[in-house]
């Protein structure tokens, strides 16, 4: 899931989705990121009682920061680099999965794990352009693509799964660089690479790039999941449900 909640009722329905999460026997939950809406509230207080929400889940639980989460925090006054600082405070702790690893600080959002003979490696790409132009962004890309190189190396092979919150096939700069590594990977393992990303709110699971294949989640104003399942055949991707 990803991009919810972005106003009061959808925290309300939110809470009805981790109820329904809580009935389904899961091995993990991945959020993609943007847990407030492009104006905020980007304040402690909101994302306190979404870290208290989100602590309702019964299973291991996987949060991503999305673009609303820091880099567009400077449009209700704070500093996206301190609204990051935050994030990572409250939210970099949280129940690891089997297999579970965490880049090196301060990248501690960047983690991996393994299932049913998948590696899943998740990255922090914001959308918004991916904070082109600041001075983060050449440090944490080459976080990303370090972090990427290690899943690859894990891998071995087997099918990689790739989680962030944005939609680097946006029109726009901030993801020439990494989509020439999409597109390498594609190539080198048609078949085997997925891409799991959020940021325009709409369901996508499409090819992409040759290789790549692409799972968009549902977001704002929809509050809903997508469930996938691991076969000898690869991943099936049904809808959830939706609240």
């Amino acid at each position: 899931m990803g991009d919810t909640p972005y106003s009061a009722g959808e925290v309300r329905r939110l809470d009805a989705l981790i109820d329904d999460l809580n009935a389904q026997d899961l091995r993990f939950v991945a959020h993609v990121g943007d847990i407030t809406s492009g104006h905020g509230p980007c304040t402690d207080e909101w994302f306190e009682a979404r870290k208290r929400q989100f602590a309702r889940l019964k299973h291991a639980f996987i949060l991503l920061p999305g673009d609303n989460d820091w880099t567009d925090c400077h449009r209700t006054g704070f500093d996206p680099m301190e609204r990051l600082a935050k994030w990572r405070e409250l939210f970099c702790k949280r129940i690891p999965v089997e297999g579970f690893s965490i880049q090196a600080n301060p990248y501690c959002e960047h983690v991996r794990w393994q299932l049913g003979g998948l590696v899943f490696v998740a990255v922090n790409v914001p959308g918004s352009h991916n904070n082109y132009g600041h001075p983060e962004y050449a440090r944490r890309m080459k976080a990303v693509f370090s972090w990427l190189d290690e899943a690859e190396a894990v891998s071995r092979g087997r099918t990689l799964v790739v989680l962030m919150q944005a939609n680097p096939f946006v029109v726009g700069k901030g993801y020439e660089t990494l989509l020439e590594r999409l597109r390498k990977l594609g190539a080198e393992r048609p078949g085997k690479v997925i891409l799991v990303n959020g940021d325009t709110h709409t369901y996508r699971n499409d090819e992409p790039l040759p290789g790549l294949r692409r799972i968009e989640v549902w977001g704002s104003p929809l509050v809903g999941w997508l469930r996938g399942s691991i076969s000898a055949d690869g991943v099936a991707v049904e809808q959830g449900g939706m609240h």
